[in-house]
């Protein structure tokens, strides 16, 4: 009987045992996931004991494995490309790199939120230069949006463009008697003339087309050039027939177009040689993103009844859908640009001075800002990052990751894009380098001319064009 009676009593100190090593695990298991749900948010005990919220950092640079400085300290081994979590605020970053020019920016770091830095560049300060192809004539040169093509023109009809992420450079001949109007064939010459004025460039995104903009007398002609087969190449205006004041290329292959025909925007469909009807009419200007357009036009007709701020509106279609959406009314014809950034798309609209950005969805609006002065010129950045904004000299960098805005000025109004996310400026012969936010100013070559384009190709070589010559530079080790 009394061992039976033991045996009772170990069985329920043994249940006892389980119940409480169970409440203790879930117990852990809570505040386990507490302590992880809260520190994911950004939450954090300081060296004061204090909670705080936190973000994170994630930086890279090009080349990689430089030094990462942050508020004066160099924490051990800490290297780009890399992610470092941080007390919200301000934080000065420094990268350098032994044999490499250094690179800085502060920062602010917004509670639980991911701020990245990916674009930052050093320069390799000790650089050989390669002479590789002289410029002759009355030369000039576009460069493809990815920096790997570049197409030299001149006043002839014979062209020709370069692969420049090739080690050796072989220029590819253009033979462009056929493309365009504003073409002299003469028995005097040997070659033809070309006698248009290029007023204006724009490729297509996989660089295998561009479509060039010219004026002959007082005649406007546009020319889809093919540079691996030219005899695909297309002259839009004589094809159409048609006087078209702006043309942009709607995809990557430049089959299909977009055009503004006596006001009124229509799509051309290239390889099929159609246009379509009016998609809007009296467009002021519009921006796309892939077959999404944004716009902004003149309402067709305005009655005495109807206030003044009903003169123009901004508006959204999608290519294929029957209807568009009115999604403002202004006084004003304002510039508006769709974008996306992250996994959502944005429809900023400079009116004047005055800047906002939308979601697209419901046009609702994120941020509002006042410039200085009144940009003529809107464009985005790569992957919709920034928008820069510019009129003369002076520009505007609506920096999307870090949702603000700086105003800077350039040494002149004769700038370019380096690679995605950097300008550069010839001034007197010096080449003058920044980031897309005006940040880092350097210095990076000397006797460089200013009439041609300089560009960064495949994060390895510069280019520039210096005393009639090509120019290559390596920029990292190698």
């Amino acid at each position: 009987m009394i061992k039976n009676m033991d045996i009772e009593k170990q069985k329920k100190r043994q249940s006892l045992r389980v119940i409480i090593s169970e409440i203790i695990m879930v117990f852990a298991v809570v505040v386990t996931v507490t302590i992880l749900a809260f520190i994911v948010s950004g939450y954090w005990i300081n060296s004061d004991f204090e909670v705080e919220r936190q973000g994170m950092l994630q930086i890279s640079s090009i080349p990689s494995g430089a030094n990462v400085e942050i508020d004066g300290d160099s924490p051990w081994l800490q290297r780009t490309n890399t992610s470092k979590v941080l007390a919200s605020g301000e934080h000065k970053i420094v990268l350098t790199k032994d044999g490499y020019d250094s690179w800085s920016k502060t920062i602010n770091i917004k509670e639980g939120l991911l701020y990245r830095l990916h674009y930052p560049r050093l320069f390799l300060t000790e650089r050989t230069s390669e002479h590789m192809l002289p410029i002759t004539g009355d030369t000039m040169a576009t460069v493809s949006p990815d920096h790997a093509t570049m197409v030299f023109v001149n006043n002839t009809t014979k062209w020709s463009f370069l692969n420049l992420n090739s080690d050796k450079l072989e220029p590819k001949p253009l033979d462009i008697s056929k493309a365009f109007s504003s073409v002299s064939l003469a028995e005097s010459s040997s070659t033809g003339l070309f006698t248009g004025e290029i007023i204006k460039t724009d490729w297509d995104n996989d660089g295998d087309h561009v479509l060039f903009k010219v004026r002959q007398d007082d005649k406007i002609e546009w020319v889809l050039i093919d540079l691996h087969d030219v005899a695909k190449s297309v002259n839009i205006t004589k094809e159409f027939s048609a006087d078209f004041s702006d043309i942009k290329i709607l995809d990557n292959s430049a089959n299909n177009l977009l055009a503004v025909r006596n006001h009124n925007l229509h799509k051309i469909d290239v390889s099929g040689k159609q246009i379509s009807s009016v998609l809007v009419e009296n467009i002021i200007n519009f921006d796309h993103f892939d077959n999404e357009i944004v716009f902004t036009a003149k309402h067709a007709t305005i009655t005495v009844d109807q206030p003044t701020d009903t003169e123009y509106y901004i508006g959204y279609f999608k290519l294929g859908d029957d209807e568009t959406t009115e999604l403002e009314t202004l006084t004003t014809p304002a510039k508006v640009v769709l974008s996306r950034f992250y996994d959502k798309k944005y429809i900023t609209v400079l009116d004047g001075n005055q800047l906002s950005v939308h979601q697209k969805d419901d046009y609702s609006e994120t941020t509002k800002f006042e410039l200085t002065f009144a940009p003529d010129q809107m464009v985005v950045g790569h992957n919709g990052e920034f928008i820069l904004m510019s009129t003369d000299n002076s520009l505007a960098t609506l920096d999307m990751e870090a949702d603000l805005v700086r105003e800077w000025t350039i040494e002149n109004n004769n700038y370019g894009w380096l690679d995605n996310d950097m300008l550069y400026t010839v001034s007197e012969g010096e080449l003058i380098v920044y980031d897309f936010d005006g940040y880092n100013r350097r210095s990076i070559a000397k006797n460089t001319s200013a009439h041609f384009p300089v560009a960064i190709t495949d994060n390895k070589w510069l280019y520039y064009v210096s005393d009639d010559e090509l120019i290559r530079e390596w920029i990292v080790e190698h």
